[in-house]
């Protein structure tokens, strides 16, 4: 399988609270390459005393940690998370991202993902698997790309829960920064009459079309727009659901009010524990009352509602 390499370079005096970051992110694998003590390393481990003159010129003054992540641990995330403990840990460094690639990336990685209940109501079916069995469950058919959500992650899978116990039948639904269209797709499945989806990224605007087509969805009852955040829509919503990264809700948060009905709910998602006091300060300031909180994995979603 092919993974995602995410290069941290830390001074060496932070290599250890780095690398307990790290660990925490890695869930395919780390390797800490430090060169500080290589004489001593060499001696000690390999018994020997001559050491590759390229080895000796290595940058004794800082480490660099490899984390691997696949693709359905979602390495978006996994960069957010490592982005956002490094920096409330006050931990200076530099991050480098590259793709492991083969000439079956493609397609091993679906190898990995397989149907899942999800909530209480649905079922997750990746479009190439043929056996599945949802039961009573409603079936939501995905081809998420590589890129783009699956419903695996934390974050994902806190925002569907609280879309399915909030949506009512027959209800209006925006979804900003839908990647996949996994949360826009699900509340129709789920009974909202119309969702809306946008996404600054073209190639998340073609899945989500994509998926809304496999779950037969199309305009004008599901409409996927490309722009910045809030750009291109206009209108108001009983819900609107952004499951993106903490500093974008931060700026989404400031204009959000004008696209919710009187009593919407406005539900966020992806944003890290560490940022949760920043959050909950700017909801009070522009006058979003929290209903529900719900963490998981050290990320959390809130359900709130303007006052």
């Amino acid at each position: 399988m092919d993974f995602t390499e995410i290069i941290l370079t830390v001074d060496i005096r932070y290599a250890d609270a780095a690398s307990d970051i790290a660990v925490m992110a890695a869930r395919g694998g780390i390797y800490v390459e430090d060169y500080s003590h290589l004489e001593q390393e060499a001696h000690d481990i390999a018994h020997i005393d001559l050491i590759d003159e390229d080895l000796l010129q290595k940058d004794r003054s800082v480490v660099r940690i490899h984390i691997y992540v696949s693709p359905q641990d979602s390495p978006a995330e996994t960069s957010a998370y490592l982005r956002e403990r490094l920096s409330a840990s006050h931990i200076p460094f530099d991050m480098d991202e590259k793709l492991c690639r083969n000439e079956d990336w493609e397609n091993n990685w679906k190898a990995y993902f397989h149907p899942m209940p999800m909530g209480e109501k649905l079922y997750i079916h990746p479009v190439w698997v043929k056996d599945y069995d949802p039961g009573e469950r409603t079936v939501l058919h995905i081809e998420p790309g590589v890129s783009f959500g699956t419903g695996t992650h934390e974050t994902t899978r806190l925002c569907l829960s609280a879309i399915e116990r909030h949506l009512a039948p027959g209800g209006t639904f925006l979804d900003v920064g839908c990647g996949s269209g996994i949360l826009s797709v699900a509340a129709l499945l789920l009974g909202a009459a119309h969702a809306e989806a946008v996404d600054i990224d073209p190639l998340a605007v073609k899945m989500a079309r994509l998926n809304g087509e496999l779950n037969h969805f199309t305009a004008p009852q599901y409409t996927v727009l490309e722009g910045n955040l809030t750009d291109k829509i206009h209108g108001t919503f009983d819900i609107v659901a952004a499951n993106i990264v903490a500093d974008a809700i931060l700026i989404l948060s400031r204009d959000i009010r004008q696209f919710l009905k009187p009593g919407g709910l406005y539900i966020t998602s992806g944003i890290i524990d560490l940022r949760e006091p920043e959050i909950l300060e700017a909801f009070d300031r522009l006058g979003f009352r929290v209903l529900e909180r719900y963490e998981e994995g050290g990320w959390l979603c809130f359900v709130t509602q303007a006052e």
